[in-house]
């Protein structure tokens, strides 16, 4: 008796979930949607929590700014788990192989010593800020409301704790030639009066009770570090025989540009809603026009002190980077004092 193999294909009854069927129709959905969309909890709360009794455990009221939709806004990196561990993980890597280059050719050897002190005094002991960000995005995951907010914070914490170790790594290389880098960064954090405005910078914002008040106050410093840091001194770097920072720092950089996509997203989507868009304006324009000083003065602290080291004209450009982060804000709407 022969038998003869056939393929079979056995159409599944229904493409997706209901809840994604009712948002996008009869089709599949992506993988993102699945992992992500309308997974907030919303209901069947048993309790309020003793540190906040007059919200619900979970409420959309932690915040002034606020989404008729929260969904309304969707990561446009389309990150769930997989794509974001195999993304950074190559992120790693590559640097990794960078501070391989850096190391193998004694990169910091050659570097001057006016350089080597400037990264060990205004770049090492960022681990500590970057590190205080983890702390503030983890926050932000737990208060925030609509999972597609809550799953991009909690990414970006993990991201910031990366960052500090990238940041660790290079402390440890430059330790190789300078000893007790890591340790000294920890002392200039805590005492080094360049950097005490931003530590408390950053301490204020840990304690601020509305958690995207606490995401716009640590956006207005990294787009202000990253001006004077990954840019400024990254080409000033080049100029003064210090390549090795400027290999290293792209890394960063490249994070930065790619982090800017959700962030900038969400701010859209804050100012577009269809009902709750004046309040997020001004609860924007008041978050930005209070916390906008007090980022200029934490950053200026460093830009001065990185100029005693190296004269690289970095607190003489930071005044023009302000007034650009000001027009950036002016410009999707917003009124900064």
């Amino acid at each position: 008796m022969q038998y003869e193999l056939k393929t079979q294909i056995i159409e599944p009854l229904r493409p997706t979930f209901d809840h994604l069927v009712a948002r996008y129709g009869n089709k599949p959905a992506t993988r993102y949607q699945e992992g992500t969309i309308d997974l907030q909890p919303t209901e069947n709360f048993h309790y309020r929590p003793t540190y906040s009794p007059e919200y619900e455990l979970y409420d959309p009221n932690y915040s002034a700014f606020k989404l008729t939709d929260p969904y309304s806004f969707l990561d446009p990196r389309q990150y769930y788990y997989t794509p974001y561990v195999t993304n950074r993980a190559q992120m790693h890597e590559a640097f990794g192989k960078t501070l391989d280059y850096v190391a193998d050719h004694n990169l910091f050897g050659r570097t001057p010593e006016a350089w080597k002190r400037l990264i060990g005094e205004i770049v090492i002991p960022l681990r500590h800020y970057e590190a205080g960000c983890q702390m503030l995005f983890s926050g932000a995951a737990r208060f925030a409301w609509g999972a597609t907010i809550a799953q991009c914070c909690t990414f970006e914490g993990f991201d910031r704790i990366g960052n500090a170790q990238l940041i660790s790594r290079v402390g440890i290389t430059l330790g190789e030639q300078t000893a007790g880098v890591l340790n000294a960064a920890k002392q200039s954090w805590m005492e080094a009066p360049a950097w005490q405005p931003l530590r408390r910078y950053i301490e204020e914002a840990l304690v601020e009770p509305d958690w995207a008040v606490g995401v716009v106050a640590v956006d207005l410093v990294d787009k202000l570090l990253d001006t004077l840091i990954y840019r400024h001194l990254d080409e000033e770097a080049i100029v003064g025989g210090a390549g090795a920072y400027s290999l290293l720092a792209q890394h960063v950089g490249t994070w930065y540009a790619e982090h800017r996509k959700w962030l900038d997203t969400l701010y859209k989507a804050w100012l577009a809603d269809p009902e709750l868009a004046g309040a997020n304006a001004a609860a924007f324009s008041a978050a930005v026009s209070a916390w906008l000083p007090k980022a200029a003065d934490a950053v200026g602290a460093l830009a001065q002190h990185a100029d005693t080291i190296v004269d690289t004209g970095a607190a003489a450009g930071l005044e023009a980077r302000v007034a650009q982060v000001k027009a950036e804000y002016e410009a999707l709407g917003l009124t900064v004092s």
